[in-house]
């Protein structure tokens, strides 16, 4: 079966690829676009927060294009939409909690990280209803405390390398998330085609909003 994900993936009718592209391309622009009027003039911009907005585009790029899958079928069985509330709202929360607590600290990458979470799982949870909407909002919550307090906990702990292996464990899981729905809608109808519109938007968006926050914002008493 995963065989068949995985040819899928390249298949024609599959667009997730090429919404994972639109969502780097679009995020990649807007570094560049920032980094050329504001970010370049920072002083040691890239040694102390190039890994962290490389991170940080990454994570948008595998959130916002299952985010577009999800919402192509908008109805799933009440266990499969839990998941799928849960897994979106734990990584939305964890990884932008854990990037802006390595550079703001621990209160605005909580902020920060269960905003983002919360928004993320409730939105995708609906696809089974309020069980959905209630296991995304848990999972936003807590994952957004836990990855600002693991930024914190690791300050001088190697927390670069870490980061990074957090985001390839946690690409997995979104890997195993958008097989779970392939396994379950692949006899299914779409029952709305999305464009990428809303995916060039929220990834321009946060991005941008991201690394505003990490470089300009607010910073607890560690980080000034």
């Amino acid at each position: 079966m995963f065989n068949e994900f995985t040819k899928w993936l390249f298949d024609k009718d599959s667009k997730l690829l090429k919404s994972i592209f639109i969502s780097l391309l679009a995020s990649f622009i807007t570094l560049g676009v920032l980094y050329y009027f504001k970010l370049r003039y920072i002083e040691d911009f890239i040694p102390k927060y190039g890994l962290y907005a490389l991170l940080i585009i990454l994570t948008y790029s595998i959130i916002l294009p299952s985010m577009n899958y999800v919402r192509a079928y908008r109805e799933f069985a009440c266990m499969s939409g839990m998941m799928i509330g849960m897994t979106m709202g734990m990584i939305a929360g964890f990884l932008p909690g854990l990037y802006i607590g390595a550079n703001n600290g621990m209160f605005w990458g909580s902020i920060f990280g269960m905003a983002s979470g919360i928004l993320f799982g409730a939105w995708n949870g609906k696809c089974c209803g309020i069980m959905g909407v209630m296991e995304g909002i848990m999972a936003g919550f807590m994952g957004g405390l836990m990855g600002a307090m693991t930024a914190v906990m690791m300050l001088n702990d190697n927390l670069k390398a870490a980061s990074i292996i957090i985001f390839i464990i946690s690409g997995s899981i979104m890997i195993g998330l958008n097989y779970m729905i392939y396994k379950e809608t692949r006899q299914m109808e779409k029952k709305a085609e999305t464009d990428d519109a809303i995916n060039i938007f929220l990834s321009i968006m946060l991005t941008g909003l991201s690394i505003w926050l990490m470089v300009f914002g607010p910073k607890s008493v560690l980080f000034q």
